[in-house]
């Protein structure tokens, strides 16, 4: 349990944020629309050209569109500090959007020497775009600051360790005026004496087990170690501890002033850090996989509504009770959810905990029971989670909130990392199903393989990747030795 200071400000860093990485790739897509938009309304004003001529015209004004942004980018126009402020904005645009057009512009001066239309149309687009561009970032200044103000957009981070080193640490990223981080607290194993319950204004609101439980609750995006590199039995002590959170977490190296290659480390504001766990499937991906979710698993409902419709029939006249049978999984970051599925027992049979693993001729499984059991289609229900939120199409598969094996051991007890599998939402189907590994879990060794096969997608994953199980997913259905 949480101590009452930890859990109330568990409980005010639990709303959603905007990511300013989002934000940012919004805007981004959203100027490159623009440029390219205002590029052909200067085309369609013009004499009409050619057939020819227009596709040129139309291949130019996209790739500039994309060379604008490219340019602003460069020159750090979609830096969140740099979009708060009105005035900052000016030279990278103008520099940005400059540095693209003259090089589109010494293109078409090499393979169009006469075109004195080309060089006119590149003015006007110019300025327009320009204007374009800085208008609407002077109207989105205000909201950008206003959202940063109230903690609407800002990465969360809690500092992991305290005394001296912290307080430096701390200290730097508040003192950056346009930093986007905010410190919600900090979480140290030793004793106040070593530890000060307050360092540099903010508390410490517990141990490390109470951080993992922290974390479960708080919509946290960073964990910042700032134990010393030379206490390396300790940090790999809290790294086994906090991986399997779904966090970005860094280890603090501003103390030591290390001289690391660009790959090996990031930053935090101006703060160096060792990159040590990236969290999977975040902002841009994170954002991809859920439009891809909603579009397919909305087809899929649409396409299987026959399915739904006969299975819900059967279910009804094969035996007494509700035709949908929900359980309680763990779900993203340990989260409790509800998933739904056709019923495939009796009724007064039912065992909502899954404290029992159905076997081979399991008596309480119904005859159509059987059948959707074996074919998946008392799954099928769950692709309203996914539209839900709750599920993805293609994730590790959600077990019951207390799930055992056939000999009654407890997940948990059988692989001591199990909850790192939730550092991302789980699926309707995974890489470890389509590989053979569905149904009773009979032995540990077959528990082990699922654990592997998953982390194997976290680490790998991409939509290709999601495409492909999805694809071999009917195939593996097929295999019906394991499915009661």
């Amino acid at each position: 349990m949480l101590n009452q200071l930890a859990s109330e400000t568990a409980d005010r860093y639990a709303s959603r944020v905007i990511a300013p990485a989002i934000v940012s790739g919004m805007l981004m897509i959203a100027e490159c629309v623009v440029l390219a938009a205002i590029s052909i309304a200067v085309i369609a004003t013009a004499d009409a050209p050619s057939a020819d001529m227009l596709w040129r015209c139309l291949v130019i004004s996209v790739g500039g569109a994309v060379a604008g942004v490219c340019g602003i980018h460069v020159f750090g126009g979609y830096e969140i500090g740099m979009l708060s402020r009105r005035a900052a904005q000016i030279v990278p645009v103008a520099s940005g959007w400059a540095a693209a057009l003259a090089a589109i512009g010494l293109g078409l001066l090499v393979l169009q020497p006469e075109s004195a239309v080309s060089r006119a149309w590149l003015s006007i687009w110019y300025v327009t775009g320009a204007v374009a561009l800085l208008g609407a970032r002077m109207v989105l200044a205000g909201p950008i600051r206003r959202w940063k103000r109230d903690g609407v957009m800002e990465r969360r981070a809690v500092i992991v360790g305290g005394g001296q080193a912290a307080e430096e640490l701390i200290r730097t990223i508040i003192a950056q005026p346009d930093g986007d981080v905010r410190i919600c607290g900090i979480f140290d194993d030793r004793g106040d004496r070593r530890s000060p319950p307050l360092v540099a204004g903010y508390p410490k609101l517990g141990n490390i087990r109470e951080l993992v439980e922290f974390a479960r609750t708080a919509r946290i995006d960073m964990l910042i170690v700032t134990l010393p590199l030379s206490a390396e039995k300790r940090v790999l002590e809290f790294l086994k501890s906090l991986w399997v959170l779904p966090l970005d977490i860094r280890l603090a190296a501003h103390a030591a002033n290390p001289q690391f290659r660009s790959r090996s480390h990031s930053f935090v504001g101006q703060v160096p850090v060792l990159d040590v766990f990236n969290k999977p499937i975040a902002d841009w991906n994170a954002l991809t996989k859920r439009v891809f979710d909603i579009l397919i698993a909305s087809a899929a409902i649409v396409a299987l509504s026959p399915v739904f419709l006969a299975t819900a029939i059967a279910v009804r006249l094969d035996s007494k009770g509700p035709i949908f049978f929900r359980q309680k999984r763990h779900g993203f970051n340990n989260q409790v959810i509800e998933v739904f599925k056709f019923r495939s027992m009796y009724h007064e049979q039912a065992d909502p905990a899954a404290k029992r693993v159905v076997t081979k001729g399991d008596p309480r499984v119904t005859r159509v029971g059987r059948f959707i059991r074996k074919s998946s289609i008392d799954e099928l229900p769950q692709l309203w989670n996914v539209v839900r939120g709750e599920l993805s199409l293609v994730g590790p598969r959600p077990h019951a909130v207390h799930a055992f094996s056939s000999s009654n051991e407890a997940f948990i007890e059988i692989v001591d990392d199990y909850f790192g599998r939730h550092k991302v939402k789980p699926g309707i189907t995974g890489w470890a199903q389509v590989n053979g590994y569905r149904g009773e879990i009979d032995q540990a060794d077959k528990l082990r393989k699922r654990f592997e096969y998953d982390l194997h997608y976290i680490d790998n994953w991409s939509i290709l990747f999601d495409v492909a199980i999805l694809a071999r997913t009917p195939l593996s259905l097929l295999k019906t030795e394991n499915a009661y």
